[in-house]
Order: structure tokens, then C-alpha cells, then sequence
């Protein structure tokens, strides 16, 4: 058997794998085939059997080849949304198998993806389509989604969560217990903004605790309600440009100077009181946070 055979079979015995990324990522079988025929063409110009996980590498490429696709298909559709006359009501474009197309595939597709999960994927931003279906749908590590969408392993994880956030709905279904946090969260910032004292210690638990990253300086702990509400005075000109936020799901505000994220504060909130503040000033951190910018 000669190298070509040899990648030829190899190649193959990935096919249906690789077929299955790129259909959960372009949400098309036509697309699908263009993308793994990409993935061989690129392995077929290169010395196969020097590739240690030949599996590994087709999934990177097909990832790859996903995602340039995608964002291809952005640009055209918002060039075409763009150019398109008032009134122009031409079709948008249709998700899954096309009539006519092969009915053994369409049984595969039906049979391995909703509609439903493909119209939500369809919503997402390339890489975050790309970083979800890799890492939730078949396990690909973080370190290597990293490198196919040029983020550290820790941008990455963000980007999987945050589609994992739209694939089951929290941006739609908004928690009630998550909103009860936010309204105390406004309370605080809203005590923090007019410098009212009183106000800061009746939302604060008697026992809370206010801890910092430390940032530039030493990491600090303040203990009490009395004295995180002087601190929190102290903070008052920030909370005056401050963004509610999720970090990790958790409730937090983003502070904003000179249009540059300075710092972000978690809340740990039960019985409807503040227990703990954590302030994140560390800048080499704040682009690694799972954060999830809120409307105010």
C-alpha cells in the first residue's frame, strides 16, 4: 500500500466523524462535504504519516475550514442585508437538508441534530459556534480550540459558555432569583453612586467580606459591613460608569475608565444581602473572566 492509500483509508475511516463536525457547525450537508473535501485535500499535500493523531489533526483542519466558512457567510449575509432594497423581502437562507438531497443523509441529520438546536446555533458568533460544538458536542480540549480560534484555553472555555448560555436559554428565560440578586446588586451601586452611607450598610450583610486580587498592589480582605461600606464610598466614582454583569453566572458590575474595563466586582448575595465582594483589578486577568456584559 502505497502513502496515498494509506491517508486514503485513514482518511475514511474519519469521514463520518468529520462529516458530523462540520454539519453541527455550518448547519448544511452540502457545506458539510465542501469542508471535510478541504480537510483531505489539505492532508493529501502534506507527509500523512508524519501526523502522531491523524483524527486529531482532521478535526482541527475541518474546525478550521468551519470557521472561515462562517465567517464568509456572515460577511456575504451582512453585505446582502446592506445592499438589500426597502421592501426586498427575498428568502433567508434554509437550515439542514435541501429536497432532493440524499434521504440516507437526512435520516443521519434528523437523527444526530435538531432544527431547533441548528436555528440557535445560527445566532452564534463563529468562534462561539465553533468553540461549543467542539468542546460540548464532542469533546475536543480547550488548548486545542484555543489554537483553531487563535484565543487562549481560557478565552476559549469562555466562548463554549457563553453559547452554552443561548443554546439553553438563559438570555431568554431570565432567572428570578438571578433578577432578585441584580435588584440588590442596583441597590448597592445605586447607594455606592449617591455616597450613602446607611443605605451601603443596609444592603451589606453584617458579616460580609471584601476581598481584591490585589491588582498592582497586595491582595486586601475587609471584614464588616461598616467598614466595606467606607470602602464602598471610596469606590463611588467608578460606580458612576459601572455596567451590571455575570461573571460565572454571578451576579457583578464592570467598572469603566477612560472607555478600558478597570475592574470587576463579584457579588455573593443570600437573604438578600451582600455576604461577599470580590474586586478583580488584576488586567492580565479581566480578559479571562467567563463575563457576560448585562443591559442596564
Amino acid at each position: 500500500m502505497d502513502e496515498h492509500e494509506f491517508l486514503a483509508e485513514r482518511f475514511e475511516e474519519s469521514r463520518a466523524h468529520l462529516q458530523a463536525v462540520a454539519y453541527r457547525m455550518l448547519g448544511s450537508s452540502a457545506d458539510a462535504d465542501d469542508a471535510v473535501q478541504e480537510a483531505w485535500i489539505r492532508l493529501s499535500r502534506i507527509d500523512g504519516r508524519q501526523i502522531e493523531n491523524l483524527g486529531g489533526w482532521l478535526t482541527t483542519v475541518v474546525g478550521r475550514v468551519c470557521l472561515d466558512m462562517l465567517r464568509s457567510r456572515r460577511s456575504r449575509r451582512e453585505e446582502s442585508l446592506e445592499a438589500r432594497a426597502p421592501g426586498d423581502d427575498a428568502p433567508a437562507p434554509v437550515l439542514g437538508p435541501q429536497p432532493g438531497s440524499d434521504p440516507e443523509q437526512q435520516a443521519l441529520v434528523a437523527d444526530s441534530v435538531g432544527l431547533a438546536l441548528l436555528v440557535v446555533l445560527e445566532t452564534l458568533d463563529p468562534a462561539e459556534r465553533l468553540a461549543f460544538v467542539l468542546h460540548d458536542m464532542f469533546a475536543v480540549p480547550f488548548d486545542e480550540i484555543g489554537r483553531i480560534v487563535d484565543r487562549t484555553p481560557a478565552a476559549a472555555r469562555q466562548l463554549a459558555s457563553r453559547a452554552r448560555r443561548r443554546v439553553q436559554g438563559v438570555d431568554r428565560l431570565p432567572d428570578p432569583d438571578l433578577i432578585r440578586k441584580r435588584e440588590v446588586v442596583d441597590a448597592f451601586l445605586a447607594a455606592a453612586r449617591g455616597g450613602d452611607f446607611d443605605a451601603l450598610v443596609a444592603v451589606l450583610d453584617p458579616d460580609v467580606v471584601a476581598r481584591s486580587d490585589g491588582g498592582a498592589g497586595a491582595p486586601t480582605v475587609v471584614r464588616g459591613a461598616v467598614s466595606v461600606a467606607r470602602q464602598a464610598i471610596m469606590f463611588a466614582p467608578f460606580a458612576r460608569s459601572a455596567q451590571p454583569a455575570l461573571v460565572d453566572g454571578a451576579p457583578a458590575v464592570i467598572s469603566i475608565t477612560e472607555g478600558q474595563r478597570f475592574s470587576v466586582m463579584r457579588f455573593t448575595i443570600e437573604r438578600s444581602r451582600v455576604v461577599e465582594l470580590y474586586v478583580i483589578n488584576d488586567p492580565a486577568r479581566l480578559p479571562e473572566l467567563d463575563l457576560v456584559v448585562l443591559n442596564d
